[in-house]
């Protein structure tokens, strides 16, 4: 029997935003709005949005798009198209979630490339996101004030490591270092109290040219983004306390760690795509993201982005076709909002590496959430003891919700406890994921 131990009494910190995503909701005849309301999405990241109509296509969030002849005169509203962007950015709000804004493009794999250029002035396009920030926080341009807290320079320039072919950023590791340099040092001397940072990095492995891009860095940066694909969640784990202390060991202490694009992966061709994307819409799929959220709880990250919402092939929340209908992936995000909208996290531990946990704890009521995921599919079943101690004094009904093949956080079992200290006992199937809710009188 797997142990896993939790102590209300002991807090650890905060429950973080490990539920955040790419992209926004998604109106129209087949809405998703007040699902995605519901979950709780903390943030949404503006990466890709351009791919869909339903955001507004070709007219949305990147720079080009907004500005869409480099030029003209950067300091004239009229230079400017805010419109589409503007009603995307609405609705994202409107659903109580902020906006994480990536300032660049959406990937390109055409022939043709027209985001990803690089830009023929460096301190003008510079001057350009400036002015995008404005419009958005500061009214400038018949604009708003959104009180938007981080804008993301770029994304994922390394991602060709050197090749020009690279779909991201068409020209070389030097010319990005300095054009980062440019405009996080422009950003941040216009904008003291936002949160400037990148640059969305594709891959680790590409230590030398993180390592080349900050022996260039001169700006501070208030954030460090970065991307991971992967089939095993203790990976995850691994390589989120292997970049801190990188960051740590740089002098960079302050600057929060954001791993925001994750899903499932065990290969990008091939079967084993295949397979992957198959796996992301499914309940395997749906464990690895719980997984990955509680792993990410427990370790030294800032903040956890889902790749993503919109609807495409590695949405595993929406189908994509209507969006209104829910996958198996969405309840993970709705599940961990439970943790979440309690704030405190306690002390949650298991004996079982395929076993995760976290918990959380109010005035009077906490929240437990367990996953279990191992990538090998012959895994058996798990009997899961969960010793609760420390808890608020009176009597406390105990909730349980499951999410597994028949069920989809569903309410499946209830008890009553009148001691500080109990237990309870649960059976979790491969790739099923519980949600326990404690109330006390």
């Amino acid at each position: 029997m797997v142990r896993v131990n939790i102590d209300v009494s002991d807090k650890t910190g905060v429950i973080k935003p490990m539920h955040s995503v790419n992209n926004g909701p998604i109106g129209g005849k087949s809405s998703n709005v007040e699902a995605y309301r519901a979950a709780g999405i903390p943030y949404a990241r503006t990466h890709d949005s351009s791919f869909n109509a339903g955001y507004g296509g070709e007219h949305t969030i990147d720079v080009h798009l907004i500005f869409p002849n480099f030029d003209a005169d950067a300091y004239d509203e009229k230079s400017y198209d805010f419109t589409v962007t503007d009603n995307y950015i609405k609705e994202i709000m409107s659903v109580g979630t902020k906006v994480f804004y990536r300032l660049g493009s959406k990937i390109e794999h055409g022939i043709k490339k027209y985001g990803t250029l690089v830009p023929k002035d460096y301190h003008k396009w510079a001057v350009i996101c400036e002015h995008i920030i404005r419009h958005y926080n500061y009214g400038w341009a018949d604009g708003f004030r959104y009180n938007i807290e981080y804008f993301e320079i770029w994304n994922e320039a390394d991602l060709g490591a050197g090749n020009v072919k690279n779909p991201c950023w068409q020209g070389t590791e030097e010319q990005f270092f300095e054009f980062f340099d440019v405009a996080a040092n422009h950003l941040k001397s216009c904008f003291p109290e936002l949160k400037i940072g990148g640059p969305a990095l594709a891959f680790w492995k590409h230590i030398d040219w993180v390592n080349g891009f900050f022996n260039r860095l001169t700006a501070p940066i208030d954030f460090f983004s970065w991307h991971m694909y992967s089939d095993d969640p203790s990976k995850v784990a691994s390589r989120i306390r292997e970049i801190r202390a990188y960051l740590d060991a740089h002098g960079l202490e302050k600057a929060e760690s954001i791993l925001n694009e994750w899903n499932y992966v065990k290969a990008w061709t091939g079967a084993n795509w295949h397979y992957s994307l198959e796996t992301e819409k499914n309940l395997k799929g749906s464990a690895y993201i719980s997984s990955v959220m509680l792993e990410s709880q427990n370790a030294p990250l800032d903040h956890l982005m889902f790749y993503d919402a919109r609807p495409c092939a590695m949405n595993s929340m929406f189908n994509t076709d209507m969006p209104c209908k829910k996958l198996k992936g969405y309840y993970p995000f709705l599940m961990f909002n439970s943790l979440y909208c309690l704030k405190n996290a306690v002390s949650a531990t298991s004996d079982d590496a395929d076993v995760r946990v976290a918990a959380a704890d109010s005035e009077n009521c906490s929240a437990i959430m367990l996953s279990h995921f191992n990538d090998d599919e012959s895994t058996a079943e798990k009997e899961v003891s969960v010793h609760v101690r420390g808890d608020h004094a009176g009597t406390k009904k105990a909730s349980v919700y499951m999410l597994d093949d028949v069920n989809n956080c569903t309410l499946t079992k209830e008890e009553v406890f009148t001691s500080d200290e109990y237990t309870i006992v649960l059976n979790m199937p491969l790739y099923s994921t519980c949600l326990i809710k404690i109330e006390c009188e």
